[in-house]
């Protein structure tokens, strides 16, 4: 069974940094490509960074490249995505979702997987 659990959310300034954490079940990282997603509200859901199962293919959505980065440790379950340079247009529930092939995908229908998302919210 997969079970994703995101943590790290906030509240934090324009300009400041967050790390977002998403605990995987075991071995999950291992098998399962893995993305990133956002859902800002009245909004629809909007990629946000994916890593291959393993580890050496890194994509990006437009509006984060060079102020994100996607991450993962498989020996602690443990799935990351550090957030440098926030804006108050990245506030959004954040959530961690897995699909059961090499390289992950920008789309959402690719994912079965979903975790129940953690909130940030950048403030100017």
């Amino acid at each position: 069974q997969v079970q994703l659990a995101e943590s790290g959310g906030g509240l934090v300034q324009a300009g400041d940094s967050l790390t977002l954490s998403c605990v995987a079940s075991r071995g999950i990282l291992d098998l399962y490509a893995m993305g990133w997603f956002r859902q800002a509200p009245g909004k629809e859901r909007e990629f946000v960074a994916g890593i291959s199962r393993n580890g050496d293919y890194l994509n990006y959505g437009d509006s984060v490249k060079g102020r994100f980065t996607v991450s993962k440790d498989n020996a602690r379950n443990t799935l990351y995505l550090q957030m440098a340079s926030l804006k108050p247009e990245d506030t959004a529930v954040y959530s961690c979702a897995a699909r059961q092939t090499i390289t992950p995908s920008p789309s959402i229908q690719d994912y079965p997987y979903w975790g129940q998302g953690t909130q940030v919210t950048v403030s100017s």
